[in-house]
C-alpha cells in the first residue's frame, strides 16, 4: 500500500485543506504515516503569514527530502502560492500547487511517479472566483467537526500578505455547505465551527444569502447542538447577524472579533474598516444578545510608529472591553506589504515589553470570565482524557463559550453532551462535577451513584 506523509504550519484553514487532500489520497488506497517516517509522497502544506513562516515552511521541505530521496516532494499552501520560483530552486521538489486546483492533485503525484519531472502548477489566484470543494467526512481524534465556507479576502490590510496568497472572497454554496453539515451530524458530531480565511465575508459574492441566513438554514438542522464561528469582523456584525445569535439556541457563546489595535490612529494606519467606538458598540451589542458570551480577540503589539501614548490609550481600550481571552502578536514585518516599508519601525525589545503586558492583562480578564461560571451548570462535550491525568478518570471538553473544563469521567464521554457544574475556574482551564449526560443516556456505570 504507498503511504503519505502531511506536514502543515499555519491557521485551522490550512489544517482543513490538509485533511481534505488526505481525503484525496485515502480514496486513491493511500495509508497515511507519520512526517518523521519513510513515505511515498510527502505533502507540506506551507504558511506565508510572516517571513518566519517562509523560513519555516523551507526547512520542513528539506527535512522531507532528506527523510526520502525518492520520495514525492509536493508542496502547496500560501507560501508556495506566493513563491513557487523559491520552491521549486529547493533540491528534490516534484510539485508545487499552491491554493487551488488541488483537485487535480492525485493526477499530478501519478504523472511525477512516472517519468519524475517536477511541476509548477501555480496559476494567478487573483483571477480565481470559484469555491475550491473539498469536503471532508471526518476529522481524525476530533468531536468538532470544522467546515469551510469561504476562502479569500478583500480587506488588503497594510500587515497582510493572506489576499495575495489566498485570493478575493469566495463562498461556498449554501447547498453545499447544508449538505456537508448533515453529512457530519449523520458522522455523530455535535459542534460543527464554521471557518474560512475571512469567514464574516461569507456571501459578499453571492446574491441575497450571507452569513446570517447560513446560520438560519445551519440551525433548522435536526441533530447539531452547536454552531460555532471561528472568526468574525466587528463590521460585519449587523442587525440580522445579531438577531440570529440572539434567537438561536444553537450559536455558541463564544465569538472571536479581531480588534488588532486599541487606538484609531493605528487602526488608519492598518486600514481597519472601524473606529474602536464603532467596535466597542458592537461588542456592547453583543453583550445585550448573548448574554455571559465570551469575547475573545487578536491584537497586534507594536506596528510601525505606535507611540507609547497610543499603547496605553489601547491597553486601558482593551481593559474596559473585558475580552474573556487574547491573543497577542509582535508586529512582524512581511516582505510585501505596505507596513513593511513604513517609517517608524519599532524596536524588539519595547515590543516584547508591551506583549509582556498585555498577555499578563489577557489572563487577568481570563481568569475573570471563569470565575463568573463557578457554581453554575453548563454543557460540555468531553473531547479527550485531561492532560497529565492518565489513570485518574478526567476527561477535558469545551462549553459553548469555550470554558476549558476538566471534569470527572473515562472515555466512554468522549463526545457526548455532559451537564456539568462548574467547581472552580483558572486561566486555562475550569473543574467541573459531571451531574448527567444529556438526551437521555445514561452514565457510565463508574459514575453512577
Amino acid at each position: 500500500m504507498p503511504s503519505v506523509a502531511f506536514y502543515t504550519l499555519g491557521c485551522k484553514v490550512n489544517f482543513y485543506d490538509t485533511e481534505a487532500i488526505w481525503q484525496l489520497f485515502k480514496n486513491q488506497g493511500y495509508e497515511q504515516v507519520d512526517f518523521e517516517q519513510t513515505a511515498d509522497v510527502y505533502l507540506i502544506n506551507t504558511c506565508t503569514v510572516t517571513n518566519t513562516g517562509d523560513k519555516k515552511s523551507r526547512q520542513i521541505i528539506r527535512r522531507a527530502v532528506r527523510r526520502n530521496p525518492d520520495a514525492v516532494i509536493a508542496v502547496t499552501g500560501c507560501y508556495a502560492q506566493t513563491s513557487p520560483a523559491e520552491i521549486m530552486a529547493i533540491p528534490g521538489v516534484d510539485l508545487v500547487i499552491g491554493t487551488q486546483d488541488r483537485e487535480k492533485l492525485m493526477s499530478f503525484v501519478t504523472d511525477i511517479q512516472n517519468d519524475r519531472k517536477p511541476v509548477n502548477a501555480v496559476r494567478n489566484i487573483m483571477k480565481t472566483r470559484e469555491f475550491e470543494e473539498l469536503d471532508v467526512p471526518d476529522f481524525a481524534e476530533r468531536t468538532r467537526a470544522f467546515l469551510k465556507i469561504q476562502e479569500g479576502c478583500n480587506n488588503f490590510c497594510t500587515f497582510c500578505i493572506i489576499p495575495w496568497s489566498r485570493g478575493l472572497s469566495r463562498s461556498r454554496k449554501p447547498e453545499s455547505v447544508l449538505n456537508q453539515a448533515r453529512q457530519l451530524v449523520a458522522s455523530g458530531y455535535k459542534e460543527i465551527v464554521l471557518t474560512g480565511i475571512h469567514t464574516g465575508g461569507y456571501g459578499d459574492d453571492l446574491e441575497n444569502y450571507r452569513l446570517a441566513n447560513l446560520l438560519s438554514d445551519l440551525d433548522k438542522i435536526d441533530g447539531l447542538e452547536r454552531i460555532r464561528i471561528s472568526s468574525i469582523e466587528a463590521s460585519q456584525i449587523d442587525d440580522e447577524m445579531i438577531a440570529i445569535l440572539n434567537s438561536s439556541p444553537k450559536m455558541c457563546r463564544h465569538l472571536h472579533i479581531p480588534l488588532q489595535a486599541g487606538n484609531d490612529e493605528i487602526l488608519k494606519r492598518m486600514r481597519r474598516k472601524y473606529t474602536t467606538a464603532e467596535f466597542a458598540e458592537k461588542i456592547t451589542r453583543l453583550h445585550e444578545a448573548m448574554p455571559g458570551v465570551a469575547i475573545t480577540t487578536d491584537v497586534i503589539v507594536g506596528f510601525p510608529g505606535e507611540t507609547e501614548e497610543q499603547f496605553e490609550s489601547g491597553y486601558r481600550f482593551m481593559e474596559q472591553l473585558k475580552f474573556a481571552e487574547m491573543h497577542v502578536f509582535p508586529y512582524s514585518k512581511r516582505t510585501g506589504t505596505p507596513a513593511a516599508r513604513m517609517e517608524d519601525q519599532m524596536d524588539e525589545e519595547v515590543k516584547h515589553e508591551r506583549v509582556h503586558k498585555l498577555i499578563e492583562l489577557s489572563e487577568r480578564m481570563q481568569a475573570a470570565y471563569g470565575r463568573e461560571w463557578v457554581g453554575r451548570v453548563l454543557d460540555v462535550i468531553p473531547e479527550r482524557e485531561a492532560k497529565g491525568s492518565e489513570g485518574m478518570g478526567l476527561v477535558s471538553g469545551y462549553t459553548d463559550n469555550y470554558l476549558q473544563v476538566v471534569l470527572n469521567g473515562d472515555e466512554s464521554l468522549i463526545g457526548k453532551l455532559c451537564r456539568v457544574r462548574i467547581t472552580d475556574s483558572g486561566v486555562n482551564e475550569c473543574r467541573g462535577e459531571l451531574l448527567e449526560v444529556a438526551r437521555g443516556e445514561a452514565l457510565p456505570v463508574a459514575l453512577q451513584a
